[in-house]
């Protein structure tokens, strides 16, 4: 099993953790940034949180929150041998102009692997939209919790957060 300990171990050697004054997507501001990309786009920390994932992923499918979760769902996807979704923040407006990818039948059970979660409202929105589609989502499985809500405004369309790490977790580790 993936301990907590070796996942925040191998976010700080990616150096996805970073001090300073940051502009978060929702629009506030943090003192530390979890840089998604870092432990995204690296292999040994990529690895590592796919399987983390993959211990906790049932059946179903996996869908990734598009364009952070992407590389995870894709990792974790290979790691399991489950067929997996993306769901973009907005209907293609070209091509097939679809706003999930993947192949997706109606009563379909999904998770959503998401990178980082702050309020949580980029995972929610995902969610609706693979509701919308006809997708059956009890859980979101996100690698950091920055614990600033995003459990309880998940929680309120009934689906469980579960991190792999938490943001008390990542900042624990620094001192």
């Amino acid at each position: 099993m993936v301990e907590t300990d070796d996942l925040v171990a191998a976010l700080r050697e990616a150096d996805a953790v970073r001090y300073g004054e940051f502009e978060l997507s929702h629009g506030g501001t943090s003192e530390y940034y979890v840089d998604k990309y870092r432990f995204g786009t690296e292999p040994a920390p990529l690895s590592l949180v796919a399987k983390a994932f993959a211990e906790r992923v049932d059946d179903g499918l996996l869908a990734g929150v598009a364009v952070g979760a992407v590389p995870l769902v894709v990792a974790t996807a290979l790691e399991t041998g489950t067929p997996y979704l993306i769901a973009r923040k907005a209907t293609k407006e070209y091509g097939t102009g679809n706003r999930i990818e993947g192949d997706l039948t109606e009563g379909d059970r999904v998770v959503v692997l998401e990178d980082v979660a702050t309020t949580g409202q980029s995972a929610l929105d995902a969610v609706e939209a693979l509701r919308g589609a006809g997708a059956v989502i009890e859980r979101v499985l996100v690698v950091v919790d920055r614990e600033e809500g995003a459990r309880a405004l998940l929680a309120d369309s009934d689906v469980e957060l579960e991190a792999l790490v938490t943001a008390s977790d990542l900042l624990a580790a620094a001192e």
